[in-house]
């Protein structure tokens, strides 16, 4: 086996690929040009964790290779935070963050509450008709120990976009810091400062100087 395959590329490839697929699907998921994808595919085939016939792939779930580097994949990077929110990328659904991560992604990071490296849910929403892909995924990559996604499927829902995030509305999410209003209202303080949103959120250095 050419060590070459041990790649990002082809590490890429292995985790967005489906059972059964194709070439230029893949490469749209993981966002590689159709000719470097079938380069790293034709790899992937030599060493038997791909079949093809005709345009469709069928992927070897039994191959040892793709198993090792399955496992391999969940023993270092199975509880990284980072890994877990950027993998969502590569399955190819329609999907947002939602309630505390909606929170998260619109103060740009600035308010992350009742989560540590120990216990780390990740608040996402996921269109219906996904949800055997999302499980699929979920499986092939291992569920999580403490980070972890907590799904809501739904069959229809709009998605923003925030610093290339898919997220809830601005005005979604603050609904939702309204509503939990005791947790995030230091949250609400940072997006009435940040987005010129008139909450009539009292900031806490004012009442301080006050």
């Amino acid at each position: 086996m050419n060590l070459e395959i041990l790649n990002p590329h082809a590490v890429k490839i292995l985790i967005a690929s489906r059972r059964a697929d194709s070439i230029m699907a893949i490469s749209r998921r993981i966002g590689l040009s159709y000719g470097w994808t079938y380069k790293w595919v034709l790899e992937l085939e030599k060493a038997g964790i791909f079949r093809r016939s005709g345009k469709k792939l069928f992927l070897n779930e039994e191959s040892e290779l793709y198993r090792k580097v399955l496992s391999f994949l969940g023993s270092a990077f199975g509880d990284n935070v980072a890994f877990r929110y950027n993998v969502l990328k590569l399955f190819g659904i329609k999907y947002c963050f939602t309630g505390t991560d909606a929170v998260f992604f619109w103060t740009n990071g600035g308010y992350n509450i009742a989560r540590s490296r120990s216990y780390y849910p990740i608040f996402i929403k996921v269109v219906k008709a996904d949800k055997d892909l999302f499980e699929f995924y979920e499986e092939k990559l291992g569920r999580g120990g403490h980070v972890f996604f907590q799904p809501v499927f739904q069959e229809i829902f709009d998605v923003s976009m925030h610093e290339g995030v898919p997220v809830d509305s601005l005005d979604d999410t603050i609904k939702f810091m309204r509503k939990y209003i005791y947790n995030f209202e230091p949250a609400l303080e940072m997006i009435q400062e940040m987005y010129g949103k008139k909450l009539g959120v009292k900031y806490r250095e004012a009442v301080r100087n006050a």
